[in-house]
């Protein structure tokens, strides 16, 4: 929309920009319809995943091709990297960080697929609840916004052709899809368990076979293999990149799914050969015996059930030997065998994944649950009960992590303190509310306000325990323990409790 001169000194004087070319840019970026590019690209992503679908591998390229050139899609790819992703003032090699929308429309024009790639910046970030760190290759900008739209040409082809029971990194499957399959693969029957973690999974997968199984066009292909081995810079020491997916760049998780696709297919397939045989002595059908083994992945764990303990073992030596094609192995220290419900030789029942523990529990006859029986038309009664929790370790880094921020903000006020709490709380809650986590909350809201007794006794270390309760603690309703800001205020700032969040039983519980 073209602007007179007093209108852009106008907007310049808010804005707080001198030129008026930097104003158009502004106005131009903000006024670009993305409603209707989003729906330009999605078209041609669901022409993509139709093609993969039947198999029309032609069809496919050539609209991979157009999606790439399309100036929408280039539009959508910057906006990601340089705006809706929370690295966009993270730089790379380059030292390029918070584009302008000149910059943006600049770096619009100048995508397209080459073979040129600078070093990805390697940084050091700490593990969750752990004294270790892993490494993130953050890519450069031009380089991420060019991977995103790599990634909006290959996602499609590839969502068609991805497993069913793979849910990490794939649009519309979360944590709790993962969840929710081991749920109904274990709701009637307590099952063996092959709880495996693969070693440095992004690090050590083989280049050669993973572009083997991309299987794309030449150009593509080249792009791909460049930023593979585009090197890593540390401490200003280029190392040479021969194996392994940069983690941190935006096309690395798509990369690893492509490389650990068919690990379903092969337990399935190898679960055809398996002796197992019905109650008349007759083996069992292929199809049943595929659907008596369960796989379920998320990025790189994943759990193997089955009934029968012997065919766990087969199950864990033969995908070590897929997994040694592509360069990957499991790690010891976080592979396991267990049972759901009695446990296996010296470990304990059950066992925790993403976050949550899963395990069965004996109960008597009259609050065990019942299977429909087809044959006879009647409840089958099971003897045990299938129970979802938040693990002790995932509470334990709950609470190391708000007692971290508590022992961060002492020196603040109460307001903020509470500002920053809320978030962690929140997003902690929202995550485990959909499981049987009410004992879990309670005990956590306990240690909590314990900790911020302490907190205002330190603040206030000539005052006793009650002056604190009065002062930081205040009656809401019929609860007299919440952290709130002055009895005064009509509107005060409230702390979050978990026990405010409820713990939904009807999702997962049998």
């Amino acid at each position: 929309m073209p602007q007179t001169d007093s209108q852009q000194k106008t907007v310049g004087l808010i804005l707080g920009h001198e030129s008026s070319d930097d104003i158009n840019d502004q106005l131009n970026w903000a006024l670009i319809e993305w409603d209707d590019l989003e729906k330009r690209v999605y078209k041609i992503q669901k022409r993509i995943y139709k093609a993969s679908s039947r198999d029309d591998v032609r069809t496919a390229r050539r609209l991979q091709k157009l999606l790439i050139s399309s100036w929408s899609a280039k539009c959508l790819a910057v906006r990601r990297v340089t705006q809706d992703n929370q690295g966009k003032k993270t730089a790379g090699v380059d030292g390029v960080k918070s584009l302008t929308p000149k910059q943006r429309f600049n770096l619009i024009n100048k995508l397209k697929l080459g073979s040129k790639v600078k070093p990805t910046r390697r940084v050091w970030i700490p593990k969750p609840g752990k004294d270790e760190e892993r490494p993130l290759g953050i890519p450069t900008m031009y380089d991420r916004a060019l991977q995103a739209l790599v990634k909006m040409a290959l996602e499609p082809e590839w969502e068609a052709k991805f497993e069913p029971n793979s849910y990490g990194f794939r649009p519309g499957r979360s944590c709790h899809d993962a969840i929710g399959a081991i749920f109904l693969g274990i709701r009637s029957k307590s099952k063996y368990v092959l709880d495996a973690d693969i070693s440095k999974c992004f690090d050590e997968i083989n280049h050669v076979r993973l572009l083997e199984k991309l299987n794309t066009y030449p150009t593509l292909r080249r792009q791909v293999r460049a930023w593979l081995k585009s090197g890593v810079l540390d401490d200003k020491k280029l190392f040479p990149t021969e194996k392994g997916t940069p983690q941190g760049g935006v096309i690395s998780p798509l990369l690893a799914n492509i490389a650990l696709h068919g690990m379903e297919e092969e337990i399935k397939k190898l679960s055809e050969t398996f002796d197992m045989k019905e109650k008349r002595g007759r083996q069992m059908a292929k199809r049943d015996k595929r659907k008596s083994v369960n796989f379920i992945r998320y990025a790189d764990d994943f759990v193997i059930l089955h009934e029968e303990i012997e065919k766990i073992q087969i199950c864990k030596e033969h995908i070590s030997k897929w997994l040694n094609d592509m360069g990957l192995e499991l790690k010891p220290s976080k592979t396991r065998i267990t049972h759901t419900l009695d446990g296996y030789k010296e470990e304990k029942p059950g066992f925790d994944f993403l976050g949550f523990h899963i395990q069965q529990h004996t109960v008597g006859k009259y609050q065990s649950g019942r299977v429909k029986d087809k044959k006879e038309g009647k409840g089958r009664l099971l003897g045990f009960k299938t129970i979802i929790t938040p693990s002790k370790e995932s509470q334990k880094r709950h609470y190391k992590k708000v007692a971290e921020t508590i022992e961060k903000y002492k020196g603040q006020s109460q307001t903020i303190l509470i500002s920053k709490l809320n978030p962690i709380i929140k997003g902690w809650c929202n995550y485990f509310s959909t499981v049987i986590s009410r004992k879990a909350f309670g005990r956590l809201y306990h240690l909590i306000v314990w900790k911020l007794i302490k907190w205002g006794i330190k603040r206030h270390r000539n005052k006793g325990k009650k002056w604190v309760y009065l002062k930081y603690f205040r009656k809401i309703g019929n609860d007299n323990w919440t952290f709130a800001t002055n009895r005064e205020d009509n509107n005060p700032i409230i702390l979050l409790k978990h026990l405010n969040f409820p713990p939904y039983k009807s999702t997962i519980e049998s």
